[in-house]
């Protein structure tokens, strides 16, 4: 810890949005470095996904959901305003822009999604036209395809939020992700963990991704160098390596986080043991689905086990299921 860069005067500065999921992430990453001896400052920046979420916000022309979580972020990251970005990894493109980096991504959390209901303890239970909060187009073509005869309403905010419509009645049931509401303390109104077989969670889900500025693209080389190599102990192999697998497939198939597509991948218990990946493509009316369950062997690259699986997909006809065109 003896480089200059390391002085107090040279904090390593975490840039990260405001909500208490994503200061709870970053506070768990400053943490884990200050533990380890580094100087560690907290920059809260606000993004075009947060205003979107304030009442009457008209969000700009072309948004695509896309970066919308990421995007102020990753512009102080590249003007050299912070030196580190901690994202939810499913908010993340599946290709970053050269100037960017995935330093490291550390150990996953629960990445399976939750039903959070007060009355009913299981989908199966509820009535209906049951009203289910939800806005992600995954997790509505995922549901559907398991009951076609609920509703859906447009629940939006964070974790705190979202379990206060729930309250207030302005829907009978959320399907959350789980990694949230653990890393919360908020699990008290969860009453089901849905296997992935079940619904099949969104690529990168329940995972960090620690952003840095790449090698190609630094701002002050040897200071750039050094906070890589400053937070490459939190890297995680295994899921680093299911994680590229996810966003292989999903990147075949498209990419972005409004299509419903679901890919996990399951880290095998030995190096004699296999990786499973499960993947599910939806038609947003969920009436019909594509579901591939694959193998691999240890040794097998994690680009090279993503591509199989959307292959797979893609000969079963996943494309046709899918709402716009994949370019």
């Amino acid at each position: 810890m003896s480089s200059e860069h390391n002085h107090p005067r040279n904090p390593i500065r975490i840039g990260s949005r405001g909500s208490q999921l994503a200061l709870w992430q970053a506070n768990h990453i400053l943490y884990s470095l200050r533990d380890a001896g580094y100087h560690v400052e907290l920059e809260i920046i606000r993004t075009t996904g947060d205003r979107m979420q304030q009442p009457g916000f008209i969000p700009p022309p072309n948004v695509d959901g896309k970066g919308i979580f990421i995007k102020e972020i990753e512009e102080a990251l590249e003007e050299g305003r912070v030196d580190l970005a901690v994202h939810s990894l499913k908010d993340l493109p599946t290709k970053l822009a050269p100037q960017f980096t995935l330093a490291a991504i550390p150990k996953r959390a629960d990445a399976r999604d939750v039903w959070v209901c007060e009355r009913y303890w299981a989908l199966h239970t509820l009535p209906t036209g049951g009203r289910i909060g939800t806005t992600s187009p995954r997790r509505r073509a995922q549901i559907l395809a398991l009951r076609p005869d609920v509703t859906f309403v447009e629940v939006r905010g964070n974790i705190d939020t979202r379990l206060r419509k729930l309250e207030q009645g302005q829907c009978d049931a959320l399907v959350l992700a789980a990694a949230g509401l653990d890393r919360l303390k908020r699990t008290e109104s969860v009453h089901y963990r849905f296997c992935p077989e079940e619904i099949c969670p969104s690529p990168g889900q329940g995972a960090l991704a620690l952003e840095t500025r790449s090698a190609s693209h630094p701002i002050d080389e040897a200071r750039d160098a050094w906070i890589r190599n400053a937070v490459a102990f939190l890297e995680h192999p295994h899921t680093r390596y299911a994680i590229d697998a996810e966003r292989t497939t999903l990147d075949a198939l498209g990419g972005g986080c409004s299509l419903p597509i679901g890919a996990h991948c399951i880290p095998p218990d030995t190096e004699a043991g296999k990786w499973r990946m499960l993947a599910q493509v939806v038609s947003p009316d969920g009436e019909a689905m594509i579901h591939v369950d694959t193998e691999a062997t240890y040794d097998t690259p994690a680009c090279t086990l993503g591509r199989w699986v959307a292959d797979d997909l893609i000969s079963k006809g996943a494309l046709n299921l899918l709402p716009t065109p994949v370019a």
